[in-house]
């Protein structure tokens, strides 16, 4: 399978947006970018066969027409479109594990509730093998070097890590994100002291303060081999004391992209997604790329 960048589409504004953040992605990693739609099927006994020509009809015009947009607007960019049929956190899962990325639409509603993500997005983020980037709409490139990420005001690369755990897939993501757009990228550990700690931190605050020294060591050893990997590439990091998903959605106010793990594990009741990337995905306000690791 050739690298590509893949959209799933539909009518939403939100799915627009997401078209024009992967053209970008595509444009930048060089590969072409691969629209698609997935058309529920068999379709039930409510609708009509002739109105299910139609709906394919419509969707087929949908994709021809962003495809239009996305080539007037980055000409020599190679855009495929498919019309898929089958059930959508599927077929659009199945898609997901052959693209290098792939980006879906989150509808937003605004800055204190933020994401509203749909179950089919929800499924494909819970499920896929390779990252997922959710946009929001409401911007005209998306890009997180575009100035105009997401909610529109964002810049740079925010990616949250956990010292304790190996994460390479994210931080080759975030760094190689990073050189692409010529972006800072800052990472940022959150920790808190264990229940053990709690008096003696109280009666001595030096013990606090040697944890915060330790954290931030363990930081530092974790991300030296990336930096000496991306020596271009301008990288701030931050130990935080307290929740790591608000330190998280703090922190992607001012960014163009939110980059977060998922543990790739099954679960017998569907689609797993820890805490950090469930609140990320539904309360940041920009792009978030969910990366999938062991």
């Amino acid at each position: 399978m050739t690298p590509h960048v893949t959209v799933g589409m539909d009518e939403s504004p939100e799915s627009l947006a997401a078209a024009l953040w992967a053209a970008e992605e595509a444009s930048l990693l060089d590969v072409p970018l691969h629209l698609i739609h997935v058309e529920e099927w068999p379709v039930t006994a409510e609708v009509p066969v002739l109105s299910a020509e139609s709906l394919v009809e419509r969707y087929e015009t949908l994709l021809r027409a962003t495809a239009d947009r996305v080539r007037d607007d980055r000409p020599g960019l190679d855009v495929t479109t498919e019309m898929a049929r089958g059930r959508a956190p599927a077929e659009l899962t199945a898609a997901a594990n052959e693209a290098e990325v792939t980006v879906l639409g989150s509808r937003g509603l605004g800055g204190v509730v933020g994401f509203l993500i749909g179950s089919v997005s929800l499924a494909v983020v819970g499920r896929a093998r390779r990252p997922v980037v959710l946009v929001r709409s409401g911007s005209a490139s998306s890009g997180a070097g575009s100035g105009d990420a997401g909610s529109g005001s964002g810049s740079g690369i925010v990616l949250g890590v956990d010292i304790e755990q190996p994460c390479d897939p994210l931080l080759a993501f975030a760094f190689g994100e990073a050189a692409r757009r010529d972006e800072e990228l800052r990472i940022v550990h959150s920790w808190s002291p264990s229940p053990a700690y709690g008096y003696t931190a109280i009666l001595d605050p030096g013990v606090g303060s040697g944890l915060g020294r330790k954290a931030t060591e363990g930081l530092g050893e974790m991300v030296r081999p990336w930096r000496s990997k991306f020596p271009a590439v301008p990288v701030t990091e931050q130990a935080v004391v307290g929740p790591a998903a608000a330190a998280l959605v703090d922190a992607s106010r001012s960014a163009g992209l939110l980059v977060v793990g998922r543990r790739s594990r099954r679960s017998p009741v569907g689609p797993h997604l820890g805490h950090v990337a469930h609140a990320a995905i539904h309360h940041s306000p920009a792009p978030v790329a969910v990366v999938p690791f062991e």
